[in-house]
């Protein structure tokens, strides 16, 4: 019977945790046509505001087209999911 490997999860801020697997890209807020996505998804459940009040500054695109907003830098987020993807390669 082959084991199931646990989920592996990243904390993007304030204590919310994203599944890592499910992670497609980490965008900075700097540029418009990422304001612009973020627009047409407002007020919609495939927005997820993880700032806990405070300035957004990447936001996380899922596979399933969800937008997750963080207050944490781009390079600490990709950081994160890094140090979690390798500390997880010799299962």
């Amino acid at each position: 019977m082959a084991r199931q490997a646990a989920p592996r999860l990243v904390n993007v801020g304030h204590g919310n945790i994203v599944l890592s697997h499910q992670i497609v890209a980490i965008v900075a807020l700097d540029s418009l046509p990422v304001k612009r996505l973020i627009e047409s998804v407002k007020g919609s459940p495939k927005l997820v505001d993880a700032t806990n009040g405070r300035r957004t500054r990447a936001v996380i695109v899922t596979e399933s087209d969800h937008l997750i907003l963080s207050s944490l830098e781009p390079a600490t987020l990709a950081q994160r999911l890094l140090t979690d993807r390798g500390a997880h390669d010799g299962d």
